[in-house]
């Protein structure tokens, strides 16, 4: 398990657009986190998502996951190891980005958003091993949370991302919703990783 956690670090570490990604978003979050911290905490939630599908998806994406599976035959042992990575890679980016936030003595709201994080990084992994294609993936939710929970659900609804937000802003029940989202969807991925590598 161990070995699997630390190859799944060190190939996002190596690949470009792995450490691209996480310079990025931790660069535009110090960015956002000095301006505005209600800002910081959505691009925190976002790139949270972000870098947990990218972990999981980069795999489907080069066709890695056909030799991971040939080495690793316990899939279920390989998606813990893809989630466990997902929040050290989440967590570590978001913490970094939000030392500004720090600075400015808004502690509640930096530990708010890291609560969500590791949720958010579940529910964006698992959701990446289902479906398998990353570009796909993000193109969909981020037209989900602007078309379903934005205009219709005005963000009050307890949809995945509307829980997310209030989650980060210190909502008890909005973090119980979010993690019941992320839990929902880890089910799905736990069937889901077994059908063929073929069929996606």
């Amino acid at each position: 398990m161990i070995a699997l956690i630390r190859s799944e670090l060190y190939r996002v570490a190596t690949i470009r657009s792995g450490w691209v990604s996480i310079v990025a978003f931790s660069a535009l979050g110090a960015l956002f986190g000095w301006y505005d911290t209600d800002a910081w905490g959505l691009l925190a939630g976002m790139g949270a998502l972000w870098l947990a599908v990218m972990v999981v998806g980069q795999h489907h994406q080069h066709r890695t996951a056909f030799l991971l599976y040939l080495a690793r035959t316990n899939r279920v042992l390989v998606l813990i190891s893809q989630l466990v990575s997902s929040i050290i890679v989440a967590v570590g980016v978001v913490a970094t980005s939000g030392v500004l936030v720090l600075a400015k003595g808004e502690v509640a709201q930096y530990r708010n958003v890291l609560t969500v994080v590791p949720i958010m990084a579940v529910f964006g992994a698992a959701s990446a091993a289902i479906v398998r294609r990353a570009t796909w993936l993000l193109i969909g939710y981020a037209g989900w949370f602007v078309f379903v929970e934005g205009v219709v659900g005005r963000l009050a609804a307890p949809l995945p991302f509307s829980a997310f937000l209030n989650g980060g802003a210190g909502d008890r029940d909005g973090l119980l919703v979010a993690a019941a989202w992320a839990a929902g969807v880890l089910v799905i991925a736990v069937v889901a990783i077994r059908r063929d590598l073929g069929s996606h």
